[in-house]
């Protein structure tokens, strides 16, 4: 196969994975709006029929929500089965795309696995059992992970060889990672079960709220709400200071680039939470919130990539 042959093949299957990200997301946004409209009960107990049929006939408004929202995890699904067999026949066995390919199929089907499960043990609606929002956060750990390694097939399928450890400059050490990990899984569980309380129990005016934080009567979904602000406000501190300490010591334009875009991308979702604090989280704030935070882990699932390796262009 001729190298020009090659590269071409390579270009396709690179924007055919970045279109694949972008669903993703989309669904993920969309699985939002399914949450804050309480329409996770719009196909009933029923997965993966939705009131018993195939395409319902009669829908309600929450009866559409979430079948747009089981028909469009279908096609991702797919999306993801056609990238993994794409990745086999455009890179060699060696390269690193394959695998993250086919660990996104994995995960994919464990996040279906668990958006069924919310749907036949009718962990949806107005449930606020602690059943409930104990799957809410593994189905957002599980979102994180299939969408870093939907991140990194893209951006790796962007380098035809195969790279090697970058040598020289400060990098994040594996303690630093970790404490960064556990950052990130606090403030994304702590977020998605703050905006489970938000819905279930709506305030009508931000003292209220605040009241009922500290209230020892109030249900565990709003006094556990106060933990995501606290979470988020320490991790963009670590986060902020881990970046730039590795844009000290790292002159290339690709890092250097991607690492400013990350501290960005993080003070914009700071300011993003206030907000959404402060207009007691409308449908559409928590939206934008979300968003945010997809961007973000994206962003920096592709610095850390990128600084840890030399990339090759060819």
């Amino acid at each position: 196969m001729g190298s020009d042959q090659e590269n071409s093949m390579r270009k396709r299957f690179s924007t055919f994975a970045f279109a694949i990200l972008c669903l993703n997301v989309l669904i993920i946004l969309w699985g939002a709006v399914v949450r804050a409209t309480g329409s996770g009960a719009g196909c009933g107990s029923h997965w993966p029929l939705c009131n018993g049929e195939v395409v319902p006939l009669q829908p309600e408004i929450e009866t559409l929500i979430e079948f747009t929202h089981r028909l469009s995890s279908g096609l991702a699904f797919l999306g993801v089965v056609g990238m993994v067999i794409l990745s086999r026949r455009t890179f060699p066995s060696s390269h690193p795309v394959r695998r993250y390919a086919l660990l996104s199929l994995v995960f994919i089907i464990v996040e279906s696995l668990i958006g069924a499960g919310l749907v036949l043990f009718e962990l949806v609606g107005t449930n606020t059992s602690i059943s409930r929002a104990t799957v809410v956060s593994v189905h957002l750990i599980n979102t994180l992970i299939l969408l870093g390694f939907l991140s990194l097939t893209w951006w790796r399928s962007n380098f035809p060889q195969e790279n090697q450890k970058a040598s020289g400059g400060f990098f994040p050490s594996k303690k630093e990672i970790s404490l960064f990990g556990s950052f990130i899984l606090l403030i994304g569980v702590s977020g998605a079960i703050a905006a489970l309380g938000n819905t279930l129990f709506p305030s009508s005016n931000l003292v209220e709220g605040i009241q009922k934080d500290f209230d020892p009567t109030s249900h565990f979904l709003i006094r556990i709400r106060v933990f995501h602000p606290v979470f988020a406000i320490f991790g963009a501190v670590f986060v902020l200071a881990l970046i730039y300490r590795a844009l000290e010591s790292d002159s290339r334009s690709i890092v250097r680039n991607l690492g400013w875009m990350v501290i960005g991308l993080g003070a914009l979702q700071l300011l993003a939470g206030l907000v959404t604090l402060f207009l007691l989280a409308p449908v559409w704030m928590q939206i934008v919130h979300l968003f945010l935070a997809d961007l973000l882990w994206i962003a920096f699932v592709v610095f850390i990539d990128t600084k840890r390796h030399s990339y090759s262009l060819g």
